[in-house]
């Protein structure tokens, strides 16, 4: 018992590495998205532009991974690896999809994510982010 109890702590310890890794490489993926420092644009500044896509971003992460780690099927090393390429295919179809919007819509979102008023861009790719995880959730299911 004590030994089961030790692999799961040791296995959520490795899964919480990968999910802390995964967020901060989502953190850097919108901040390079968005013009001047996203912590002061959040933090600072108060926008909700850019906390609503780091949000969708942070959400989108956790759905991928919390459905990798279950279909993992108590394999600790490929639930691992497979929650780590998951992760990582995740954030990258999150970005292509915010340089998509960003190709296919006037202006430069990027720029609007940085304004101070909400603006309507910002739920579509917020949503196009969690889309995103959603499908990607239900492949891997």
């Amino acid at each position: 018992m004590l030994q089961d109890l030790l692999a799961g702590l040791l296995a959520a310890v490795a899964y919480g590495v990968i999910g802390v890794a995964m967020m901060a490489l989502g953190y850097v993926l919108v901040d390079l998205a968005t013009p001047g420092k996203l912590r002061d644009l959040i933090w600072v500044h108060r926008n909700p532009n850019a906390a609503l896509l780091l949000v969708s971003g942070l959400l989108g992460v956790g759905i991928i991974l919390t459905t990798a780690i279950a279909a993992s099927a108590n394999d600790l090393i490929a639930g691992l690896i497979g929650t780590l390429a998951y992760g990582i295919l995740g954030l990258v179809l999150m970005s292509l999809s915010f340089l998509l919007i960003d190709a296919v819509t006037p202006g430069k979102l990027g720029d609007e994510l940085a304004s101070p008023n909400i603006h309507p861009a910002t739920w579509v790719s917020a949503t196009a982010h969690v889309v995103i995880a959603v499908i990607i959730a239900a492949a891997i299911w």
